[in-house]
This record gives structure tokens, sequence and C-alpha cells, in this order.
């Protein structure tokens, strides 16, 4: 499941804004920004916003011995 920072991270690099995101996943931008400041959130629901953001071209990078948790963009192909 993703982090916080991956949400923020993931948003930024599709260039959405909080409301971009709530649209896209039919859920209120209140769920979006209280998640990404640190209130809880349901699970389910928190997995359907990290679908969309995959289904958008985010990859999520867990942390590793090297970094902390991340985020990438699928490739274009060109």
């Amino acid at each position: 499941m993703i982090t916080r920072v991956q949400m923020r991270m993931a948003r930024a690099a599709l260039q959405w804004g909080v409301r971009d995101l709530a649209d896209k996943a039919n859920v209120s931008p209140n769920t979006v920004t209280r998640f990404e400041n640190g209130a809880d959130a349901r699970v389910d629901t928190i997995v359907h916003l990290q679908e969309v953001l995959e289904k958008a071209g985010v990859i999520f990078v867990p942390a590793d011995d090297r970094g902390g948790p991340g985020v990438r963009l699928r490739s274009t192909g060109r």
C-alpha cells in the first residue's frame, strides 16, 4: 500500500491537483487531502486511489536499503 508522501509525489508527477485525483477516483477531495495530511483512511479507499494513479502511468517504488519509497512514471515508449 502506498504512503502519503508517495501519493503527493504521484500527483505531482502527473501534474494533478487534489481535485483531479478525487474526480478520477470518484472520492471527495477532502478524502485525498486528509490522507495526505496524516489522517486515517479506509484501506480500500487507499488501494483504489493507488489503482487510479497506476492506471495513469505511475509506478510506485518501495523503500529499500538505498532509499525511501518513491514514484516514477511508466515509459511512453518513444
